[in-house]
C-alpha cells in the first residue's frame, strides 16, 4: 500500500521532496498550542491500515518530541499498520555517557523512548561517538544517511584548492572521507574542551598547504566556539584564503552564527537538516532514498522485528 506521509510544522519542503520521491499520499495534520502551552494534535487523514511516516525536526527537541509522541501514538490507537519516523537531525545523542555522578544518559533514554512508539527511523549523520552505531540504543530498524557525498560535491563545485580541516579526533575518519572525494588534503586539529561554552584547539603544521582555502567540516555547530577556535589558529597560520565553514546541522545558539561571520571567513554553509538561512547543501534527495529502502526491507512488518541499522553514503 502507498505510505502515507504526515509533515509535522517547519518540515514542509522535506514533506515535499519525500512525497514526490515516494510518490506517498500526503496525510493532513493539526498541530496547535493551547494558551497553557499543551499541545493539541489531530490526524485529519485517517491512518488506519496504512505504513504512517512521520517527517520531523528534533533540534530545540522538547516541545517537538513530545508532538510526534503524541501523533504516532494516535496512529497507533486508530490502526496504523507501521510507524515510520524521518528526523534528519537526531536529539539528545550527545550525553552519551555519566561525566559526573547523577547525570542522566540522556541519549540512552531518549533511544529507549522512541523505540517504543516508532517501527523504525531515518536520520541524518547522528552524533555517535561512544555509542558505535544508533543499533546499540535503538531497539528498532534504522537508516543513518550520511552527507559526506553532498558535502563533497559542494566543495569540488565551491571551493577551489581546499584543504579539509578536520575539528578534533572525532572528525577524522569522517573528514578523510570527503577528502578522498574530492581528491585534496586533509588535516586533523586536536581539541580540548574546557565546558560548554570554551574549547582548545591546536593545528598541526599547514605550512605545505598555505595556498590552499581551508574548509572546515563540523557536523553540529551549535555555540560555533570549535570553529571559532580552529578559526584563530588557521588566521595565526597565514593561511592566504580565509576559510570556509561547513556545518551538517545548524543549531546555532545564541549569536553563534553572527560570530562566525565576524570571524573572518569566507562563507559558511550548512545541509538541510535544520532549516536556517545558511542551508545551502541538499540531502533531502539522499533522505528519499534512505527512506525507500527502509520501506523496502521492512515494508509494514517493521513492528514485529528488530533490525540492524544501516548507512546510506
Amino acid at each position: 500500500m502507498t505510505p502515507l506521509v504526515y509533515v509535522l510544522p517547519g518540515y514542509e519542503s522535506l514533506g515535499a521532496a519525500l512525497l514526490k520521491d515516494l510518490g506517498a499520499d500526503r496525510g493532513d495534520i493539526s498541530v496547535r498550542r493551547f494558551p497553557d502551552g499543551e499541545s493539541y494534535i489531530r490526524l485529519l487523514t485517517a491512518p488506519k491500515g496504512r505504513a504512517v511516516i512521520f517527517v520531523c525536526g528534533l533540534d530545540r527537541p522538547n516541545d517537538k518530541s513530545i508532538e510526534l509522541y503524541f501523533a504516532a501514538c494516535a496512529a497507533h490507537e486508530l490502526g496504523a499498520a507501521s510507524i515510520g519516523v524521518v528526523a534528519p537531525y537526531l536529539a539528545y545523542m550527545r550525553q552519551d555517557a555519566r561525566f559526573n555522578e547523577g547525570e542522566a544518559i540522556t541519549s540512552v533514554y531518549f533511544a529507549k523512548w522512541v523505540s517504543q512508539f516508532a517501527d523504525w527511523l531515518v536520520t541524518v549523520d547522528p552524533h555517535l561517538h561512544r555509542h558505535s552505531s544508533l543499533d546499540g540504543i535503538y531497539s528498532i530498524p534504522s537508516v543513518v544517511v550520511s552527507s559526506t557525498a553532498a558535502i563533497s560535491h559542494w566543495i569540488r563545485t565551491q571551493v577551489s584548492n581546499p584543504l579539509i580541516v578536520g575539528p578534533d579526533a572525532e572528525s577524522a575518519q569522517w573528514v578523510e572521507q570527503i577528502a578522498a572525494r574530492v581528491g585534496c588534503p586533509v588535516v586533523v586539529l586536536h581539541k580540548e574542551r574546557l565546558g560548554d561554552h570554551e574549547v582548545r584547539v591546536s593545528l598541526p603544521d599547514i605550512r605545505p598547504w598555505r595556498e590552499c582555502t581551508p574548509v572546515l567540516v563540523d557536523d553540529i555547530v551549535s555555540t560555533a566556539r570549535t570553529m571559532l577556535a580552529a578559526i584563530a589558529q588557521l588566521r595565526a597560520a597565514s593561511m592566504q584564503q580565509p576559510p570556509v565553514c561547513i556545518g551538517v546541522h545548524a543549531l546555532f545558539s545564541a549569536d553563534a552564527h553572527a560570530a562566525l561571520l565576524n570571524a573572518g571567513i569566507g562563507r559558511i554553509v550548512t545541509c538541510n537538516t535544520v532549516k536556517h538561512p545558511s542551508n545551502a547543501i541538499d540531502v533531502f534527495p539522499d533522505i528519499a532514498n534512505a527512506v525507500r529502502s527502509i520501506l523496502q526491507t521492512i515494508g509494514t512488518a517493521a513492528g514485529s522485528s528488530n533490525g540492524h541499522g544501516t548507512e546510506n553514503s
